[in-house]
């Protein structure tokens, strides 16, 4: 029995296929994208480094994939890299953290 892959190669025809289903929708969402990265108070490398880390919180393998190569591109190091994307894992090791005190206020009820 052959195992898929629970996240399939991103490739050209599959994302033909996505823009067609619903073009209107891949414009905006492309626009988006490109205005949300172009440079501007912060720098181009610097929004990439944040999209690193976010794509670790929100474990998206496309979009590490993606970022961490445009994040090179604009020039990070694999040391800003790393260093953010250990940001990312104390924030959200800190959500449980924090959380912890609903936990301890409902105990102490």
């Amino acid at each position: 029995m052959e195992t898929k892959d629970l996240y399939p190669k991103a490739t050209k025809s599959l994302a033909d296929k996505r823009a067609a289903l619903a073009p209107e929708a891949m414009e905006a969402w492309s626009n988006f994208s490109k205005t949300v990265f172009s440079e501007g108070a912060l720098p181009e490398k610097t929004k990439q480094l944040i999209a690193v880390a976010v794509a670790h919180v929100t474990q998206c393998p496309y979009c590490i994939k993606s970022h961490t190569k445009q994040a090179m591109r604009k020039g990070a190091s694999q040391q800003e890299i790393m260093e953010a994307i250990w940001v990312a894992t104390e924030m959200r090791a800190g959500g449980a953290f924090a959380h912890s005190l609903i936990a301890l206020d409902e105990m102490g009820e």
